[in-house]
């Protein structure tokens, strides 16, 4: 079973955190699954471009939701874009980080920050993460309405709750768009970013496939 097939939706239509379901699959067969695909991979393998240089000049930003797949949105091919990824698509430190590199030794000058309706980024909050942390490290499941830490009758899990999460900011929002514009303004005023680099923002509906530029 392919890797993306393991989340199962529900829902026809909206889709909602609370509607997905996981499909339970053994460490071991995740494991074969990558190493026998890497096989397949390889042996059609043709090499890489030498550069590592994006041929459209192009970084992009988008969330870690394995729903979202830029490559496919924006009809880009490999070696088109330098792909970064977060939880929210947020312009964190490391995203900074990895956008700076991007232009100063690979030449991009266009940046897309691309935000998705429906994101999980949305559903919680600071506290709400630290708080689940604090109580236990396990995954947190999505009942009545709310994120809790389910009662386990037993876990594989040695490691108990920590404090640690309360001093992680985790870039949670609010208002989307009023997000992404901050977050854009955040790069253009950054003293790492040259003036001289496009940046846009855009939301992508995972109902529609649409891509919406904020401005």
């Amino acid at each position: 079973m392919p890797l993306s097939r393991c989340l199962v939706t529900i829902a026809q239509k909206q889709i909602k955190i609370s509607e997905y379901k996981f499909v339970e699959i053994s460490e071991n067969a995740i494991l074969n699954k990558i190493i026998e695909s890497n096989k397949n991979y390889a042996s059609k393998f043709s090499g890489l471009s030498d550069s590592g240089k994006p041929n459209m000049r192009l970084a992009i930003l988008t969330c870690m939701d394995c729903r979202i797949n830029p490559y496919s949105i924006c009809d880009l091919t490999e070696g088109d874009a330098h792909i970064v990824r977060n939880a929210g698509a947020r312009v964190t430190e490391d995203a900074i980080r990895s956008l700076v590199i991007s232009h100063k030794f690979m030449e991009t000058t266009t940046w897309c920050i691309i935000h998705h309706t429906q994101c999980g980024m949305h559903a919680l909050s600071e506290h709400l993460i630290s708080d689940l942390l604090k109580d236990d490290l396990e995954s947190a499941e999505f009942a009545d309405g709310e994120w809790k830490n389910p009662i386990r009758k037993s876990s594989k899990n040695t490691k108990p709750g920590s404090t640690y999460g309360e001093h992680v900011h985790w870039f949670t929002f609010e208002e989307q768009e009023e997000t992404l514009l901050a977050d854009i303004s955040v790069l253009r005023n950054h003293p790492l970013v040259p003036s001289h680099i496009d940046i846009f923002g855009f939301i992508f509906d995972i109902d529609t496939g649409n891509l919406r530029l904020i401005e």
